[in-house]
């Protein structure tokens, strides 16, 4: 396998934990034309430059020069930890950026709040080769593909230790109701993010992960309420972290952190498998979009052009190494990533139990938060 370049981007957890203090961030990779400074210090949009806002550690920054270099466009690049984060900075329009990269159901809600425009397909021919079938999916929460180009999708699972299971004498994960073993007591990782907990207890009992139910909801807390003396911690990026130290036996985990897992483990005897569960899981797609406010567009579209090409896109991969959806880019990677069916799983399947999250609205959010807060004070 090809040495993985960095240390992989944290995938944003849906709903995290806890209330968010937002601050803004600014982050410029080494050797891009722009320097660091907190987002409110960003001047006002100037002619021959692009506002880009995306999660921290998510691209090649060699990408970032290189579409400089091709272009002439200047680049100010910045992040944010959190999709909880980034929506009120795009809402309230105090710093305008022209093209951002969130996730389906925070796609969603800013398509219903008015706060995207569409994209001009011709503007952007390399859309060509993002595969149909992740079109189609986007569709699910940009209908009609008007407002968001996917640029990386992938799947909530389980990762897990073979040696440990094996000395404890627990079978290999298939289904989301084995992390309910009481054999796993203080082995298991939980997803501290409330859509991603509920979604492991609705899924289990075979629930919608969007169900606005309250007796399935209710089930749904209950079995987390059960669970959490089994439980060892509930962590978002620390997950990774903590199963490659062989710190805990299972943990619930984002698929584009497996490369990044299973590389460092690379040589050490140590063995990790990811298992998607029978019943179903939550599938994700992250795409790049425009902000209504956004004053150049023009420059948005060709940003989204070029990280849409197979060969920028192919380096791209190999850097953040979260899924592709650009099929002209899965014909230059080794074959060992496309084989590697954590990485690239078979979407017709998928589709038959899986789903993305959608937006719920403020009464939806109410439902899962207050459970939430009754499993975290249990």
């Amino acid at each position: 396998m090809k040495d993985i370049l960095i240390k992989n981007r944290r995938r944003f957890a849906a709903g995290a934990a806890g209330l968010l203090v937002i601050v803004g961030i600014s982050a410029v990779a080494a050797g891009c034309g722009t320097t660091e400074k907190d987002i409110e210090e960003i001047p006002t949009p100037v002619a021959n430059t692009l506002y880009v806002y995306n999660a921290g550690e998510y691209i090649d920054p060699e990408l970032i020069d290189q579409f400089e270099e091709e272009t002439g466009i200047n680049v100010v690049y910045d992040v944010f930890e959190t999709l909880e984060e980034m929506y009120p900075v795009i809402e309230a329009g105090g710093v305008i950026y022209d093209c951002v990269c969130p996730s389906d159901y925070m796609i969603e809600k800013m398509i219903e709040n008015n706060l995207l425009q569409e994209y001009d397909p011709e503007k952007i021919p390399n859309l060509q080769y993002i595969g149909e079938d992740y079109m189609k999916m986007a569709s699910q929460f940009d209908p009609g593909n008007k407002y968001a180009v996917p640029y990386t999708w992938g799947t909530v699972g389980i990762l897990y230790n073979t040696r440990m299971l094996d000395e404890l004498g627990v079978p290999y994960p298939t289904k989301w109701s084995d992390l309910w073993n009481p054999a796993l007591k203080n082995e298991i990782l939980m997803q501290d993010s409330v859509r991603d907990a509920f979604m492991v207890a609705l899924k289990k009992n075979g629930y919608s992960c969007n169900t606005e139910n309250p007796g399935e909801l209710d089930k749904a807390m209950q079995d987390l309420i059960d669970q959490k003396p089994i439980v060892q911690a509930y962590v978002i990026d620390q997950v990774r972290d903590k199963m490659i130290g062989e710190e805990a036996a299972v943990g619930v985990i984002y698929s584009g952190e497996i490369l990044y897992v299973q590389d460092e483990l690379d040589g050490s005897g140590i063995d990790v498998e990811y298992c998607i569960p029978e019943e179903g899981t939550n599938l994700w797609i992250d795409a790049w979009v425009i902000p209504k406010n956004a004053r150049n567009k023009e420059y948005a579209e060709k940003w989204i052009d070029f990280l849409c090409r197979p060969d920028v896109a192919a380096q791209n991969f190999e850097y953040i190494t979260y899924s592709t959806p650009n099929v002209g880019a899965m014909e230059l990677l080794d074959e060992e990533y496309l084989e590697n069916e954590a990485v690239f799983p078979d979407t017709s399947e998928l589709l038959k139990t899986s789903e993305f999250y959608h937006y719920l609205g403020p009464a939806g959010d109410s439902l899962y938060n207050n459970r939430w807060k009754i499993v975290k004070s249990s």
